[in-house]
């Protein structure tokens, strides 16, 4: 009995100091790692509910922050700043909803020191995570063309939706995922994996993850998605009363992502080899020719809907963002359309062919003078490589080219007296405006809104005009132009107004066409694909090449 009481005695005071040897030892590590740590009175660093990660990088004039989240994106957080690592903080953001956070100080060689706090719904705030320290700093054209690319790949990597990885509509934590975007996000991701913004196996993942979800869960319509898709249920969102079925021209801006990932995940087994068949399955599931809408029709129809059926009766015709519908639905190889729907059917109207020429550039195609918004020469050009080709009206390279230049021009000449328009800002496209969502081009319907995705996804068409466009944005507005996924929708001087928003359709753009612009690696995949050759054949496309 003697012998049971000494053992336990020993056992327990083993254990006990056992105990303050780990609480010495991590009292040390916070030390080195300038913890502070205090008592576990709520607001110690060491609580659970702490941020438990958090990283710091600089940038041009910038501090990019992140740190892991919580939950699913409903967390809310406090960011604070100093100018040494043991203080005093000050929040530069509170009730911040992301897990990141971008700092943009506005000059370079400037150093701070951050810490997060999670916000809670009864008002409290989780005590601070570790700080980190980091500094702005100059960066080559190449390097920001990098960092703007990192920045934008959050958006379709951090802010998917999630469980399903759908690409939201916009930055509003709503349920709704675009069709188009997601297919512009699938170029997004394959982009952050070739330049390492995300580990490639990761990446493959999450793309698996989406197309598994559109294949498996999402509604379609003869293989054909809606315009929105409930992020979690794949259920169809109306995009307007009578549109809640297929959207044949969403579908194509989807499916030339799908068929870009198809090419790019190419190695043997696991999780690339499902990419590719998967990838393959919803490509070749789309009936293409069920949207003729009735036999002998040339033309595809925009709308289908169980409810509905044709009512909205809106055809699909150019020139406008629609060209890769008809290009894909051509190339199909289980439900394609005739090729001479391309020239019966896409080129139908009379207005097809424009031909003048503005500020001494020719616009080739289209009924909209000076050409319309930015997003008609950039859509379909996503993966479709239109160098060194073209239809019996145009070399589609030159006609972007010069439409964008003729924007450029517009914006030069400043005839509506617009605050800020020049050289080095101009672009004029879809966007959110200060009163609502905007449609503008020269002369049409502008009021002054300029949306940043407009000149650079421009970019492989006119290089130097498109950087400078980029660097004024960034270093004179970046300030409330700039925020965690990159630039902001658009901004509009007259008004002194910035969007505090999101949309996937104007940020998918800017990360895969700058990426044509330095590699065409969106280009190249996509074309890559063994029946896109076969259909510009059976088009009648010719090379331009000497």
């Amino acid at each position: 009995m003697l012998m049971l009481t000494f053992f336990k005695k020993t056992t327990v005071e083993w254990i006990r100091a056992c105990v303050i040897q780990l609480l010495c030892a991590w009292a040390m590590l916070c030390a080195c790692c300038g913890i502070q740590a205090q008592a576990n009175d709520g607001t110690a660093p060491g609580r659970a509910d702490a941020i438990q990660t958090l990283t710091a990088k600089g940038h041009a004039c910038r501090i990019d922050l992140h740190w892991l989240p919580v939950a699913t994106g409903r967390e809310r957080f406090t960011v604070e700043r100093a100018d040494r690592p043991e203080g005093p903080f000050v929040a530069i953001a509170a009730d911040h909803r992301a897990n990141f956070y971008s700092d943009f100080i506005g000059a370079n060689d400037r150093t701070y020191s951050y810490r997060v706090a999670r916000l809670f719904p009864n008002g409290k705030q989780s005590a601070p995570s570790i700080t980190v320290t980091a500094s702005s700093r100059a960066m080559t054209d190449a390097e920001l063309l990098t960092s703007v690319q990192e920045a934008t790949f959050r958006y379709f990597w951090d802010y998917a939706y999630p469980g399903s990885g759908l690409i939201r509509e916009r930055s509003n934590y709503g349920v709704a995922c675009a069709t188009g975007g997601t297919g512009f996000g699938l170029f997004a991701l394959m982009v952050g994996a070739e330049r390492g913004f995300a580990p490639r196996n990761e990446v493959a993942h999450r793309v698996i993850t989406m197309l598994a979800f559109l294949e498996e869960k999402a509604d379609r319509y003869h293989g054909a998605f809606p315009h929105w898709i409930h992020g979690t249920t794949g259920k169809t969102l109306p995009f307007s009363p009578d549109d809640n079925g297929a959207d044949i021209v969403e579908t194509a801006l989807l499916m030339q992502g799908v068929l870009a990932v198809r090419q790019y995940f190419n190695q043997a087994g696991g999780v690339e080899t499902e990419i590719r068949q998967r990838a393959t399955h919803l490509w070749e599931a789309v009936e293409w020719d069920w949207f003729l809408k009735s036999p002998g029709s040339k033309t595809l129809y925009w709308h289908w809907s169980p409810e509905f059926g044709w009512q909205k009766n809106a055809w699909v015709a150019g020139w406008n963002e629609a060209m890769i519908a008809y290009l894909l639905a051509i190339a199909s190889p289980t439900h394609p359309i005739p090729a001479d729907c391309y020239y019966k059917g896409w080129a139908r109207t009379k207005n097809y062919v424009h031909g003048q020429q503005y500020y001494g550039f020719t616009q080739a195609v289209g009924r909209y003078p000076m050409g319309g918004p930015l997003f008609l020469t950039q859509y379909s050009f996503i993966g479709f490589d239109p160098r060194n080709k073209r239809d019996r009206f145009c070399d589609y390279f030159e006609n972007n080219r010069n439409t964008t230049l003729i924007h450029r021009a517009y914006a030069i000449e400043n005839s509506g007296k617009h605050q800020g328009y020049s050289e080095s800002l101009w672009g004029l496209t879809a966007s959110m405006g200060p009163d609502k969502y905007h449609n503008s081009a020269p002369g049409q319907n502008d009021n002054g809104t300029i949306a940043p995705t407009a000149a650079i996804s421009a970019m492989p068409y006119t290089p130097a005009e498109s950087l400078a466009c980029l660097k004024h944005l960034y270093f004179t507005h970046g300030k409330r132009l700039w925020g965690e996924f990159g630039f902001k929708d658009a901004f509009n001087l007259n008004r002194d107004w910035y969007s505090d928003q999101y949309l996937a359709i104007d940020q998918g753009p800017i990360i895969a066409m700058i990426e044509n612009a330095r590699t065409g690696l969106c280009w190249r995949l996509f074309m890559a694909n063994p029946e896109i050759a076969p259909m510009l054949k059976a088009i009648g496309w010719e090379s331009t090449k000497p």
